[in-house]
């Protein structure tokens, strides 16, 4: 069965190039009315203008689709609350938000200024902040949302010279992990798209065989995905040049340590009992937490009831 947005509304973040853009043109070819959204900047951040949203808007509307620009900065919320005013002034709802603008700068730690790292947190961190704040209680009252953080292989796993991008990039998951929970009563399901694509972010990054074959294009499916009636809800969904995996956040089993062996002694001495036991996926928080309990618990006869 055909994955369609008739009647919904979508706003797309920094969709004037790249993932962006064409996460845009593909929700409106499936029927949602969508806000192109972007400052105009350059990779950095500096600068602005409109004309890339714009151009996408009509390229939308070439096809037959319903869109309109917005300029917004994510990272400035008053701006954010105007361009989700304008929305509702003009469609009455939101059902989709893709959390997608993003910028670089691109530095190792020792080199990169602390005003450099704020930006870049402040960006995507606290523009994927923003954004679903200004939505939430609207997707909330209307029983049905669906929104999407855009995480990175930098943040799940490091890239040398992404510490800032890579901080914010990890913090977007811990956004995700807990808006899930608070949203899942109202139908509202929060996911995270890890992209790999050729874009102005990753143009001479990599080779260019490479960058033909990593095109926008083929990530888009898994957002669209995400963003279905459908979806999944705490996903981190990887998406590149065809290719689609989960990654998920695991912990080990782990050991209990009597009181007189709860030393970092012992805890050398257990370390292949501790970071090699079987792994599981926890779904929240206090599971850890009753975990350890639990053993504990066990290893002194104590019932927890």
């Amino acid at each position: 069965m055909a994955i369609r947005y008739d009647g919904q509304v979508a706003i797309v973040t920094g969709a004037g190039n790249g993932l962006g853009r064409s996460h845009a043109i593909q929700l409106a070819a499936r029927g949602a009315k969508v806000v192109v959204n972007d400052l105009g900047g350059t990779v950095d951040g500096s600068g602005g203008g409109s004309s890339a949203s714009q151009a996408v808007v009509a390229e939308i509307e070439a096809a037959g689709g319903e869109a309109m620009a917005h300029g917004a900065n994510v990272a400035d919320l008053d701006q954010v609350q105007d361009m989700v005013a304008k929305t509702m002034e003009r469609w009455g709802r939101i059902d989709i938000l893709i959390n997608n603008a993003g910028i670089l700068r691109d530095k190792s730690f020792g080199k990169g200024s602390l005003e450099d790292f704020k930006l870049v947190l402040d960006v995507h961190l606290m523009g994927s902040v923003n954004c679903t704040k200004a939505v939430w209680d609207i997707m909330r009252e209307q029983n049905y949302g669906r929104v999407v953080v855009t995480t990175s292989s930098s943040g799940l796993y490091g890239n040398f010279g992404q510490t800032n991008y890579g901080s914010a990039k990890m913090g977007v998951i811990g956004m995700m992990n807990t808006l899930a929970q608070e949203g899942a009563k109202n139908n509202v399901r929060v996911n995270a798209l890890a992209p790999t694509a050729g874009t102005r972010m990753t143009e001479g990054l990599i080779p260019e065989k490479a960058f033909d074959l990593m095109t926008p294009e083929t990530v888009t499916p898994a957002v669209l995905y995400l963003v279905s009636q459908d979806a999944p809800t705490r996903t981190i969904l990887a998406a590149g040049a065809g290719g689609y995996a989960v990654a998920k956040i695991m912990e080990t089993d782990g050991i209990y340590l009597d009181d007189a062996d709860q030393t970092p002694e012992a805890i050398a001495e257990h370390w292949d009992a501790i970071a090699n036991s079987e792994p599981k996926q926890l779904q929240a928080g206090f599971e850890q937490t009753f975990k350890f309990l639990g053993k504990a618990a066990q290893a002194k006869g104590i019932s927890l009831e």
